[in-house]
């Protein structure tokens, strides 16, 4: 079993690395659900672990577009779609950008945000309990909650040194 990831990377960290665990973990996940890893959604999925930053969809096309033929926008909406659905992709809503998530938690799991102001570096950390309140509360007033999202602005711990 692998160790635990950090919540924010330190700056130094071995990034091919990372990268490798994450696109294999990708890999898996995909074969589990017997679902394909095309070459387009890989694509994708790497140009978001290039970096520990959201990005949006015209900033995944001209990533790409740096290697292959500029994507059209509604392919790499469809590819973000499926990396969602997938698990393998957060929207960070604040932001309108897509975050790589290399966590294994379905798309149920409550999970907070921790959005860097100083670098950008968006880490992610397990809510259940903050979750299960803002549920609770909102039953009390008979609203049947759908979907929660809890996005942290602040500055990481690299950024405070």
């Amino acid at each position: 079993m692998n160790a635990p990831r950090p919540t924010f990377p330190a700056p130094d960290h071995d990034h091919d690395r990372c990268t490798a665990d994450a696109l294999r973990h990708a890999e898996q996940v995909c074969a589990r659900r017997s679902q394909k890893l095309t070459p387009i959604r890989r694509q994708v999925f790497e140009a978001l672990l290039a970096s520990h930053r959201p990005l949006g969809a015209y900033e995944i096309i001209e990533e790409l577009a740096k290697t292959v033929a500029r994507p059209a926008p509604i392919t790499i909406y469809r590819a973000l779609d499926f990396l969602m659905a997938n698990d393998l992709v957060h929207r960070i809503e604040s932001r309108n950008a897509f975050l790589a998530c290399v966590h294994d938690h379905g798309t149920t799991s409550m999970v907070a945000f921790l959005i860097c102001d100083k670098c950008g570096s968006v880490g992610e950390v397990p809510a259940i309990q903050v979750a299960q309140s803002l549920n609770d509360a909102a039953r009390l007033t008979g609203f049947t909650p759908k979907l929660s999202v809890v996005e942290i602005t602040g500055t990481c711990a690299h950024c405070q040194h």
